[in-house]
């Protein structure tokens, strides 16, 4: 019995390896595998829409104005440029002026005065020389005030002399030397590529009259005469662009007040004695200057200049001789208070 049973698995495994061999000898089609994968996907057509986002639009871009003045930039010297110590001296502050008041003020009136730098006492008006705080002509010292942002000083309009107006820098640039200009513009190389603004420049000497407005008080408290300035205006002769003359035109006023401590810093020229300076601010409040009366309001029930009144027109010789006596009458006025 068992060894039918060998003899049967023996037949068995025979067959199966006979089967296996015969299979193997079976052609067999050769197929290639595809690398690519194919994949389905809905698309579906979309219609353009606009962008709500809002795009804003790019600002229009401007030229800068100029916020300056166009007054002459003088180098600071690197080393001491004096021999003595002076930076004391153009640090002074002026001294408060005297309370004045309107009960104690029984004598006051309104005085308009011209000032013509070309008079021999008004000279130092017209020194030219440089130093490190700038241009010593008074009208440079002026600029330099209006231009330094630390002193804040305000010009005012002309269109009055009561300080209503407060003017740009730019608007006292154009006052001072007008309109800009177009110029041609020229590249590195030399080609003309356009043109551009431009502003002539200053003529400082060109500015040699000088306004000023002050009050007259007399003070019984004191039983003094005060002179007080309440502001200055530069004068400049002005000829339009159709070739009119406007004759001497004022230009802007400075509040005096706001400018004492500026002239408190800067000395005046004295020919004679080099060593010998005062500040300007103690050249005004000293009445070291002349200038002629050119209005006040002294019997002016229409508030005129002198060269407006009827016979004075186109004299100017009596034009003068009336300011004197106006002078002449505050002079007076003062002495008679006093017995001797």
């Amino acid at each position: 019995m068992k060894s039918r049973l060998l003899k049967f698995l023996f037949l068995a495994v025979v067959f199966c390896g006979l089967a296996n061999v015969a299979d193997a000898q079976k052609p067999r089609k050769s197929t290639k595998r595809s690398t690519k994968t194919k994949t389905k996907a809905n698309i579906q057509a979309t219609e353009a829409t606009a962008d709500t986002a809002v795009v804003a639009a790019a600002p229009e871009v401007k030229e800068p104005v100029s916020d300056s003045l166009p007054i002459k930039i003088v180098k600071v010297s690197l080393r001491p440029d004096e021999a003595v110590e002076t930076s004391v001296l153009r640090e002074r502050t002026p001294l408060a002026y005297e309370h004045l008041r309107a009960d104690d003020a029984v004598y006051r009136h309104r005085i308009w005065r011209e000032l013509d730098t070309r008079e021999k006492q008004n000279l130092p008006f017209m020194y030219a020389a440089d130093a490190d705080n700038g241009n010593q002509r008074f009208i440079s010292i002026i600029l330099q005030a209006l231009q330094d942002s630390t002193r804040a000083i305000t010009a005012f309009s002309a269109v009055d002399d009561r300080f209503t107006t407060p003017m740009t820098k730019a608007e006292i640039a154009k006052a001072v030397v007008g309109e800009e200009v177009e110029v041609p513009d020229y590249d590195s190389v030399g080609n003309l590529i356009g043109t551009k603004k431009k502003r002539n420049d200053i003529n400082l000497d060109s500015f040699y009259k000088f306004h000023l407005k002050e009050e007259v008080i007399f003070d019984k408290e004191s039983s003094r005469l005060f002179w007080r300035i309440l502001g200055i205006a530069p004068v400049k002769n002005i000829i339009t662009s159709s070739g009119v003359d406007l004759g001497p035109t004022e230009l802007f006023w400075v509040y005096y007040p706001d400018m004492r401590p500026v002239f408190a810093s800067f000395e005046v020229y004295n020919g004679k004695n080099f060593g010998g300076r005062m500040s300007w601010e103690e050249l005004f409040e000293s009445r070291m200057f002349s200038a002629r009366i050119i209005k006040s309001s002294m019997d002016n029930p229409r508030d005129i200049q002198i060269k407006n009144f009827s016979g004075l027109t186109e004299n100017g010789i009596l034009q003068l001789f009336e300011g004197e006596n106006i002078k002449e009458k505050i002079f007076t006025y003062e002495q008679d208070l006093w017995s001797y």
